[in-house]
């Protein structure tokens, strides 16, 4: 089998780097997914995380967007809660206006950042619990069926912009499940509930008028590289940068201190949310990623790769790309 690939480009922001830098790469990367043959890159909405700059995540695609011309490009994803659902309808309909038959709009309902951070962005607490609805009533502006009465996304209305439900857990596969949209799984740091919600997905898919069959998206880490000793070292160095970026809150751990977590019992588990990454040469992680999509019944795979040059980052989707040639149509 060959399973579909796409991109999860999360905008890390390299020690030294800037965000304009950042942006730059994020451009070049799928500027070369693009000829490589990769579906679509998404980027994530985090908040008050030096090392990742997707904040403003509509802004982003726009920019990457003008920047290239075939691919599809997306949120994985759009943080609804901290957001009025016309906003994001309105926001998505520019760049589908811009950019027709290449935006698509994933959704998840988690902060995104930490309680504080949460406060300053307004959002309400018990904002996730209207989560149901408030997709609803987004789709609602995009297909021009406004839910509310009096009230339309322009732009937006018509647009049709396809949505899709984030998540990982098994609520966002019910509700993707019932809702007939397409499911994203976070398995890349959240693997526990994997098999689980793929099944529960799958079993209670209602169709609609987006989505007539179940499409079922699965997170996995990857670094390919030249040699297998390389891929390794990468590995652990993203591992280390994960430490910061997790427990730091705000601040880089020195190397050792670095080290010193991730031997920890709660190192180790967090390590354990890396629980499905393919590392080595191109066809050892060609190998582990069509097991693993066969073993999950994934219908596509979104990989996200971290390593320390921009250089190696795109040396690793590269070779990932050629290993799985051919990768799959458009979507």
């Amino acid at each position: 089998m060959t399973v579909p690939l796409s991109i999860l480009d999360l905008a890390q922001v390299a020690e030294g780097s800037s965000p304009a830098e950042t942006f730059a790469s994020s451009v070049s990367l799928a500027q070369h997914a693009e000829r490589w043959g990769y579906r679509r890159v998404w980027y994530a909405e985090h908040h008050n995380m030096g090392s990742i700059a997707s904040s403003a995540t509509s802004v982003l695609i726009a920019h990457v967007a003008a920047h290239t011309s075939t691919i599809r490009l997306g949120s994985g994803g759009v943080m609804l809660p901290n957001h009025s659902p016309l906003t994001i309808a309105e926001q998505f309909g520019t760049l589908e206006s811009l950019h027709p038959g290449r935006i698509d709009l994933g959704l998840g309902r988690a902060p995104g950042s930490d309680q504080v951070t949460a406060r300053a962005l307004r959002r309400d607490p018990a904002a996730a619990d209207s989560f149901p609805q408030d997709v609803l009533e987004l789709q609602g502006y995009l297909t021009g069926e406004s839910r509310v009465p009096g009230v339309q996304a322009t732009p937006g209305k018509g647009t049709n912009v396809p949505l899709y439900i984030l998540g990982s857990s098994l609520f966002g596969a019910r509700l993707a499940a019932a809702l007939g949209l397409p499911f994203a799984f976070a398995s890349h740091f959240a693997p526990q509930a994997l098999q689980d919600a793929a099944a529960l997905y799958r079993r209670e898919f209602t169709p609609s008028a987006q989505s007539p069959e179940p499409h079922f998206i699965a997170g996995v880490n990857v670094i390919a590289a030249d040699s297998a000793n390389d891929a390794h070292h990468e590995f652990h160095e993203g591992m280390l940068r994960r430490v910061s970026l997790l427990l730091g809150r705000g601040q880089r751990f020195s190397r050792e201190e670095a080290e010193a977590i991730l031997a920890s019992p709660s190192g180790q588990q967090m390590a354990g949310m890396a629980r499905y990454s393919a590392v080595g040469t191109p066809d050892v992680v060609r190998d582990y990623l069509e097991q693993f999509a066969e073993r999950f019944g994934a219908d596509e795979l979104i990989v996200a790769t971290q390593a320390e040059s921009t250089e190696a980052w795109l040396r690793s989707f590269e070779l990932l790309a050629d290993a799985m040639q051919p990768i799959g149509a458009q979507a």
